[in-house]
């Protein structure tokens, strides 16, 4: 039987927040609990936003927390040239085309909007002329995924089947932006084959990913991993969490509660545990068991976690 293989993929963009806590609670817990095996991430795709700063912080709060890993992968801002070898392979295959669509132009053309938010692309400048895309080389372009009409159908642990068409629900999507930095969707996933890595366990907001990666999976000749996504944490109101906000950011809870009083916190609120108590990462691994964790969003009460 295959080894279990997760990963920890966090943003250094600033300091965790539950909900990053939470997210990485249960990758940790997914695999562990099978004898699996974690692998830690660093996605800083964006230079500018993300810090060494950060990462070091984020590795020191899993640490507290008593979430392990056993193997560290390269930074994504040193994995250019991989993603460009990749990208170059797809050229080469007649994947991909140059676009000079903005997103503005996106809206202006009323396109549709899939699950996630973003606009789906309409195919204007993959159906331009030839003398059009010679012109287009020449502007500032991203590189999109030509994708085919086809629905992808996958098996997510929390929440079932979860059925998308590419062309009509995504449409071809971002490989490589203007700036010539990468897009999250193929560095997750160049990423993910290079670690071995074949459980992902993530927040259901980017369950819409999902299907583009099993399809770049599929395109670079791999098996797709298993999918599990967890409900959102949210605030008062159902407000999601967010760094910006500093919503019970790591670096003021560690000043005063101890990480056994998060981690049962966070077990009790998403159902996994019957009663508020305090236990470390490994004592909540003994009980775990993700069949009692539902779909809809957790609602978080800060001052349980605060003990106020």
């Amino acid at each position: 039987m295959q080894k279990t293989v997760g990963r920890f993929a966090p943003s250094p963009s600033g300091r965790m927040h539950m909900g990053n806590v939470f997210a990485s609670l249960m990758a940790w817990l997914c695999s562990r609990s099978r004898g699996g095996e974690m692998v830690m991430r660093i996605e800083d795709l964006d230079t500018v936003r993300c810090t060494e700063h950060f990462a070091e912080l984020i590795k020191s709060d899993l640490t507290w927390l008593g979430l392990d890993w056993d193997r560290e992968m390269p930074y994504q801002h040193t994995r250019s040239d991989v993603y460009a070898e990749v990208l170059k392979g797809f050229r080469a295959r007649g994947l991909t085309f140059d676009c000079r669509c903005t997103r503005g132009d996106l809206h202006a053309a009323s396109a549709p909007h899939a699950s996630d938010g973003h606009s789906v692309y309409t195919g204007t400048c993959r159906y331009a002329s030839d003398d059009v895309k010679q012109q287009i080389a020449l502007q500032p372009h991203c590189v999109r995924l030509i994708v085919p009409d086809e629905t992808i159908t996958f098996c997510d642990t929390v929440y079932g089947e979860i059925s998308e068409n590419l062309a009509l629900e995504c449409g071809d999507f971002v490989l490589q932006k203007a700036d010539g930095s990468y897009a999250y969707q193929l560095a997750v996933v160049v990423d993910d084959i290079a670690g071995g890595v074949n459980q992902v366990v993530r927040g259901c907001d980017l369950l819409g990913s999902t299907a583009r990666q099993i399809y770049l999976h599929r395109l670079q000749g791999a098996a797709a991993p298993e999918y599990c996504h967890v409900p959102m944490l949210v605030g008062e109101g159902g407000r999601k969490l967010s760094k910006r906000d500093l919503d019970l950011d790591l670096g003021v809870l560690r000043q005063s509660v101890r990480p056994q009083r998060i981690i049962g916190a966070l077990a009790y609120f998403a159902g996994l545990t019957d009663k508020l108590t305090e236990m470390s990462a490994n004592e909540l691994l003994q009980i775990f068991d993700i069949k009692k964790l539902g779909k809809g969003d957790i609602a978080i009460d800060p001052s349980v976690i605060l003990g106020s």
